[in-house]
């Protein structure tokens, strides 16, 4: 094994090592060796991918098997890495992320056993556990975009989806915290299962797991067809395809798989953060991204992937104007965001999609930790009702927020605005079917992002300071009486929010001429000569501050200004509109705040169904069929055989002869009558 192999090797296991020291010794080691370890595994994790970075830039590229796990019928089952620029994105960005959500973790969780029961075994040593969980979780996702193969990326999919389901249901006493990492659960499997069936087909029709070797066998499943419905052909890579992508809609949270994402809001807000910015939600889109050799085949499928996020960009979007909790304003946010990126995937602008993943990743990651500062200094609660005023007495967290929701919102000069705007752009340039809609209802979720990123801005940090009105009734209230006395969060909160605000800013101009028209990715991406859009923008790209000059003049800049006016004059200038406007709705705003009855829909058919189903299988199939008619009909059987053979054993020798000799009569009549 050479030296960068070796550092391969080594950007994985540096987390999983912190989360196996946290996890088994944490007790030894106590609070700080927990959150020590863990950190320095994540540091370590995040110099080697720099450094692997730095050798790629030099053309040094990596695909190789580390270890061979099996070989069965000449499918080989292994654990390898592919090492190029899409690769090294992903893992700066995630190790970055990381670190700073593992230092923010220091602070936000110090008072974590006021969370528990006093008797409850779980909230012993939930400090270091809750360690271990970031540090494992920052490991799975680690394997999942270093992987060269379907099996790893699987088992990387797998993990991320297992230590979620650990860390929204984190506090383990309370009862909407169990239900929510049981609804990431389910809802995941469901993706997961087209997600294997598609792993599936690519093995059983190219007889290989490697993406090196299926992509070269593509016009195998190009050129082949399957009738799912006797007389309706498919080509097989479009089924593939859309199997995989229904996977990405479980990790990526896609309409009408989405619903888990809010509710995972119950988890501690870091994970919140790693979730939503960096690595599980963020899945999806690169595993698309990696696979645009095959979607690249398929006008189906991407025709398919552009309808899908332009649903979720806007209609996600609206949801997130009524919502109160500041943690799920941002979580539906982000699922907007996310639809952004899957429709940039189907207009076959890969580069863009990741582009605004690695924008996304960091100003996401701002709002997120910039809401768990406020909820800290207004002791846990979230209701931004009860807040207000805060930015005099939380100037730094204030300053980190306002830059990411500017930054979300799609303002010039942030990072958000040039990945946005880019994909805005290809959208409109595009030529697959649905296109046009999808343009439509991204230039509409502009204005809608611009309404709520602002509306968290004015609703909690200006205005009347409504918390020395309310009556503590947080999320968590820690046993906290009378008024909210706010104040800044302290430095291991604060330091991750500026290092995070910092590429907020700057990402966008450092990024977007290499990452989108440079040719950033290389190989890494392929996009068909029939899918042009990404070529037709570069034709018109003149650097970063033409595209800021252009920029203010195009109407997704008037949109997201128009929005953040909106927000303002509702929440600062007539504070008392949006309750008349609510009132007015009616019916409108009933369906947004029952989420489009998503739940609803979902407790009642799929829940209620699978209930029904069981209590079905309970009365007709376990107590009519099996103990009724199985085991008790059986029995009753028995007894009447029983009973009958009962009158033949009577205990007389006189009658036991008789029969014998009836029995011999009849046998010789029988005998006779056959000769």
């Amino acid at each position: 094994m050479t030296d960068m192999q070796q550092l391969y090797l080594l950007v994985p296991m540096a987390p999983l090592a912190g989360a196996i020291i946290a996890g088994f010794f944490g007790k030894a080691i106590g609070r700080a060796g927990a959150h020590w370890v863990t950190i320095l595994g994540v540091f370590v994790s995040l110099v080697a991918s720099w450094f692997i970075y730095q050798d790629v830039e030099r053309g040094n590229l990596f695909n190789g098997t580390v270890y061979t796990w099996a070989t069965s019928g000449g499918l080989s089952f292994e654990v390898g890495f592919l090492i190029d620029k899409l690769t090294v994105t992903m893992m700066l960005v995630v190790t970055f992320v990381s670190l700073m959500v593992h230092i923010y973790t220091i602070g936000y969780m110090v008072n974590d056993e006021d969370n528990w029961p006093a008797d409850s075994l779980a909230g012993r040593n939930s400090y270091q556990r809750f360690f271990a969980y970031i540090s494992l979780f920052t490991f799975s996702m680690l394997m999942l975009v270093m992987s060269n193969n379907f099996l790893q990326l699987f088992f990387g999919w797998e993990a991320v989806g297992l230590v979620s389901y650990l860390l929204i249901g984190f506090w383990s006493t309370r009862p909407t915290a169990i239900y929510a990492n049981l609804k990431a659960f389910l809802v995941n499997r469901v993706g997961d299962f087209g997600f294997l069936l598609g792993i599936g087909l690519i093995a059983a029709y190219c007889g290989t797991l490697n993406y090196t070797e299926v992509f070269a066998l593509s016009q195998v499943l190009s050129g082949t067809t399957v009738e799912l419905i006797p007389g309706l052909p498919w080509m097989l890579v479009t089924v593939v395809c859309i199997c995989l992508f229904i996977g990405a809609m479980g990790k990526s949270a896609q309409f009408p798989l989405h619903v888990w994402l809010p509710d995972s809001m119950e988890g501690p807000t870091p994970i919140s953060a790693l979730i939503h910015a960096a690595t599980m939600v963020t899945a999806g889109i690169f595993m698309v991204a990696r696979m645009s050799p095959l979607f690249e085949l398929s006008d189906a499928a991407l025709s398919f992937v552009i309808v899908i996020g332009a649903i979720t960009a806007f209609f996600m979007a609206l949801i997130a104007i009524v919502q109160t909790d500041i943690k799920r304003v941002v979580a539906y946010s982000t699922l907007s965001q996310l639809g952004y990126m899957t429709v940039a995937l189907g207009a076959s602008a890969y580069s863009a999609a990741m582009f605004h993943l690695a924008t996304h990743a960091f100003f996401k990651a701002v709002l997120f930790l910039g809401a768990g500062s406020v909820i800290i200094a207004m002791h846990h609660e979230q209701d931004m009702r009860r807040m207000g005023g805060l930015r005099k007495y939380m100037p730094i967290t204030y300053l980190t927020v306002l830059i990411g929701a500017l930054a979300n919102a799609g303002f010039p000069p942030f990072a958000g605005f040039f990945s946005k705007d880019s994909i805005i752009e290809a959208v409109r340039l595009s030529t697959t079917p649905g296109a046009s809609f999808a343009y439509l209802m991204v230039l509409a979720g502009v204005f809608i992002g611009g309404l709520y990123s602002f509306r968290l801005v004015f609703f909690a940090f200006h205005g009347k300071e409504r918390f020395r009105d309310a009556e503590p009734h947080g999320h968590d209230d820690h046993g906290h009486h009378g008024p909210v006395e706010p104040k800044e969060s302290p430095w291991v909160v604060t330091v991750p929010l500026i290092l995070l605000a910092i590429p907020s800013v700057i990402a966008g101009w450092v990024m977007i001429g290499p990452a989108l028209f440079g040719n950033y990715f290389g190989g890494a991406i392929y996009i068909a000569p029939e899918h042009p859009a990404i070529a037709r923008m570069a034709a018109d790209f003149h650097g970063a501050m033409g595209m800021i000059a252009h920029g203010l003049m195009t109407l997704p800049f008037w949109l997201a200004l128009a929005g953040a006016a909106t927000a303002w004059y509702l929440y600062i200038a007539r504070p008392d509109l949006p309750a008349v406007i609510k009132q007015k709705s009616g019916v409108l705003a009933r369906i947004l705040e029952r989420k489009y009855g998503f739940d609803e829909f979902n407790e009642w058919f799929f829940a209620g169904g699978a209930r029904l189903l069981g209590r079905g299988l309970w009365k007709v199939g376990d107590q009519t069929l099996i103990d009724g008619l199985v085991v008790n009909g059986s029995a009753k059987l028995i007894g009447w055989v029983a009973s009958i053979v009962r009158l033949f054993q009577s205990g007389y020798i006189y009658q036991y002869a008789f029969s014998m000799i009836i029995g011999v009569f009849v046998l010789l009549t029988l005998w006779m009558n056959r000769v």
